[in-house]
This record gives C-alpha cells, structure tokens and sequence, in this order.
C-alpha cells in the first residue's frame, strides 16, 4: 500500500511516523519551503488520548525524549485587571503535559528526511480508474497512491476539493499571539497554570511553556542523531478582542506587527505586562481572526481521507492537535489491520468524526468571553 500524505504539520508527520513504523509506504508533501518558513504556533497542551496516540505513533528509542521535552503546570489560575490587582481565581485546569508546536514539528521529521518533500503546493488530486489517486502539484510534478489523506489544514485544498460545501466560519474573536523568554520578572507574572488580564473590550491570557530539559540538549543526550532546536522556556500570550465593540482588529490593525499592535492596545496597563510584550519574539507574530467549521454530515468514502484541521477545524487551544494524533494513531491502525481498503476507510471517517463533535463543544465553549470561569469576583 502506498499512501500519499498532503501537509507536513504535527498531523500529517505524526501519521507518517505510524505509518512507517507499520511497513506502509508513505510520503509527506509540503507547501512551504520549509521546515521554518511559516509561524505555526506555539504552546500546546497534550494528554489523554491525543498524547497516547503520539507516543504510539513515534519509534519507541524516541518516547523518552518526548518526555524530557514537555513541561508541567499546576495550580489554581487567576484573574487580574490590567494594573495586576487579582479579580478573582480560576480552577485549576489539567491540560496535560505542554510541549512546544516547533520543536514536537522537529522530533516528528526525524528519520523522514526521504519521505517528505517541501515545496510542493497541491493544486488538485485525481481519482485514476485503477482505484489509485494522483497528486498534482504547483511546479507540475505529482505523487501517486492507493490513499490520499488531507493533512493539509484548515485551509485545506484537499478539503475543498472533496468537499466543497463546507464552509469555514468566523468567531467573530480576532487575537495575536506571540512568545516571550522566560524570566523571574515574567514568571511571577503566571504562578499558576494561567493568568488572565480583564481590560475593557479586550483580553490577554498568558501561560508558561517551561521545558523540562533543554530541548536541544536533551536531545544530544538521548538521540543525539536527533536534531531539537535551542528553545529556552518562554511565556505564550494571547490577546482576544471580541467583535462588537469599539475596536475592529481586522480593520484598524490588519498587516502590522502584532507586538506593536497590543502594546497600542495595553498602552496604560502595568509596567510588568507592558514589558513582556515589548520583550516578544518580534519574527513569529501578526493578527488574525478565530475560524472553525461547525460539524458536517457523512460524506461518501474514497481513497481519499482527511486528518485533523483538515477534517475538522477547530479554534487554536491545543484541542485540536489532540485530535490530529488520534487520528493519525486510528488511521494508521486502520489501514495496517485491512483487506478491504474501502471499508477501512469508512470505519476510521465514522469514529474520526465521532470524536471530532465531542471536542466541538469543548473547543467552542473556551471562546472568549471567560466569566464564568470566574470565581469570587
């Protein structure tokens, strides 16, 4: 069996590690240029399934990295307003172990230097009357196998093809999100699993991404044929502006550095929060608008699947990443178990979607407005 993977995210690699480690061929095709051309993201939170799943899917020689390279939360959130005077707490949330989008994206393409190819933009797939799907990309070069899976995003071109009446919606929440080194001062700022700072019209929620180990160095411990980039421990904020009020984000701010965008934004909060945003990693961040899909129906089963945004966009938050491993934990289960392609294919889609619009609700029910989370106030 020859499968045929488009998009090189967490998803589309974690597959492909599950793959190869069932004897499945497989190759991986990717838009960008590279492996850093495009921001992707930063912190995420990974238990349950969603981290069983990626544990499954990696070489075992590479699960104790894994676990050197996550880092741990604990202890009631709070509420603060934009000069730092606490509003009330937050339970404690369990979001599993936190590892960092960049440096999980490096682990997953070790050992694939030869199965996945950057630069190719898909422009469509064909359906060949043998059964077999051929990929056909932008430079005029193609891929074929007996399955094509959609890893490709939220914006997936595989998605549109297969299904073109889904429509992607919009939250109505624009945000920026951007990263900060980790230190004393800032630090103080989350003790515990998170901080969320109430302004008037906006919202800005941080959280620690505190490594275990150095990534990097890790690595050169436990595989050292591994390459981990040199991530020091950082904070992840995240500025929400909800539509309705006086401040349009899209409008007023579209294009322009996100840093400078919510240091306009904070311009009289605390000294501290003003700081660390000043302090921001200036190369990955921007504004944009919050987008899903709700739901949609059963779709006719071919040799041609989807996996995670592809399948089923969710808003950022990590849920959504949760899911990509899962699903690309029960295709590869899938696929290595089957005699009857099609049938396979039917089963992984029912239960893919059958998870999908259990985490819907919970995805959802995280935007944005967070009173109710509010205790005390």
């Amino acid at each position: 069996m020859r499968v045929v993977v488009i998009g090189a995210g967490l998803g589309g690699l974690c597959l492909a590690q599950g793959l190869r480690g069932a004897g499945i061929e497989v190759q991986v095709y990717e838009r960008d240029a590279g492996v850093q051309a495009r921001f992707q993201g930063y912190r995420i939170g990974l238990g349950g399934p969603g981290l069983e799943a990626l544990r499954r899917c990696l070489p075992p020689r590479l699960r104790p990295l894994l676990d050197a390279i996550g880092g741990e939360l604990s202890g009631e959130g709070r509420v603060v307003d934009p000069g730092l005077r606490e509003l009330g707490r937050i339970p404690e949330a369990d979001e599993g172990l936190l590892f960092d989008r960049h440096v999980l994206r490096h682990l997953l393409l070790h050992g694939l230097a030869d199965r996945v190819h950057f630069g190719k933009s898909l422009n469509r797939y064909r359906e060949l009357s043998d059964g077999t799907v051929r990929a056909e990309f932008a430079d005029g070069s193609t891929a074929s196998g007996d399955v094509l899976v959609g890893a490709d995003g939220m914006g997936s071109t595989v998605r549109r093809q297969l299904l073109p009446s889904v429509e992607i919606l919009d939250t109505g929440v624009s945000g920026v999100i951007g990263r900060t080194t980790m230190n004393e001062r800032f630090a103080a700022l989350v003790p515990g699993w998170s901080t969320l700072v109430q302004g008037e019209h906006r919202q800005l929620f941080l959280g620690k991404m505190p490594f275990h180990r150095s990534p990097h160095l890790a690595a050169a411990e436990l595989a050292p044929d591994v390459f981990l980039p040199e991530t020091a421990s950082y904070l992840r904020w995240v500025m929400l502006v909800p539509a309705g009020g006086p401040i349009d984000l899209q409008r007023e701010y579209a294009g322009q550095d996100g840093i400078e965008v919510v240091l306009d934004l904070i311009h009289d909060w605390h000294p501290d929060l003003r700081e660390l945003i000043r302090q921001g990693d200036r190369r990955n961040s921007g504004v944009g608008p919050i987008r899903y899909a709700k739901p949609y129906a059963p779709w006719q089963t071919r040799a041609v699947t989807l996996l995670g945004d592809s399948a089923h966009p969710l808003p950022p938050g990590g849920l959504g990443a949760n899911l990509a491993f899962a699903d690309a934990e029960r295709l590869t289960t899938t696929l290595g178990e089957t005699t009857d392609l099609r049938a396979c294919l039917a089963t992984y889609e029912d239960r893919m979607r059958t998870a999908a619009a259990t985490v819907y609700h919970e995805a959802m029910a995280k935007l944005p407005i967070f009173e109710h989370l509010v205790q005390d106030r």
